[in-house]
């Protein structure tokens, strides 16, 4: 089944729509320059609750050119399982954060060496823009993801909607899809009918299969 990564959380009640339409990942960012921007301590408040109420989902931190301690220090006060690395890391930060970290490509990479993880995802694919750090909106590679996927677990990201990512999973079949941008009504702003749409959009490709 494919995994479902909802990003950009902000609110209780956007985490918890994400959860009841059937997503498997929640994304948190704290990339400050970022318009899904959350604070560490807003950021604690919703996970403690999700925490509470043992629901079975992962909770990811998005981080872009964090220090190790700052990384290290937001996923234990936040109860965060994995930190989604989206800047400029080098093999030697992802080292320090291993097994519990993985790394977001802006565009396709020549290589994985220095980021191998042996959990998936192993990595995330963007769309590369130049500028920035992911919530683009921009379509990735999908051609290029699709023969990454072969070899990798990963999850595809860049300009995914309600709209395109049947197509994305049929063309890519990647281990698992993150939308942010896509299931918004404004930027950071989720709209429940539109992540409804896109879970269900990925679990009819996967019933025709």
């Amino acid at each position: 089944m494919t995994i479902i990564k909802i990003c950009g959380i902000k609110t209780l009640k956007d985490a918890l729509a994400a959860i009841e339409a059937g997503a498997g990942y929640l994304g948190f960012n704290f990339y400050p320059k970022s318009v899904r921007f959350i604070k560490k301590s807003a950021c604690a408040e919703i996970t403690s609750v999700l925490k509470h109420e043992r629901l079975q989902i992962k909770l990811v931190g998005v981080f872009v050119n964090s220090s190790v301690e700052e990384i290290k220090d937001v996923m234990q006060t936040c109860s965060l399982d994995l930190a989604q690395l989206h800047g400029d890391e080098t093999p030697e930060i992802f080292a320090q954060l291993a097994p519990h970290a993985f790394r977001a490509f802006r565009g396709i990479p020549e290589s994985n060496v220095g980021y191998e993880r042996d959990e998936a995802p192993v990595m995330l694919i963007d769309a590369a823009v130049k500028g920035v750090y992911g919530g683009s909106g921009v379509t990735a590679d999908w051609t290029a993801a699709a023969e990454l996927a072969k070899k990798y677990p990963l999850l595809l990201a860049g300009g995914l909607t309600p709209e395109n990512v049947a197509d994305a999973v049929r063309q890519v079949q990647p281990w698992g899809v993150d939308v942010a941008s896509g299931v918004e009504t404004a930027p950071g702003e989720k709209d429940a009918g539109k992540i409804s749409a896109f879970v269900n959009a990925v679990r009819e490709v996967e019933n025709q299969r």
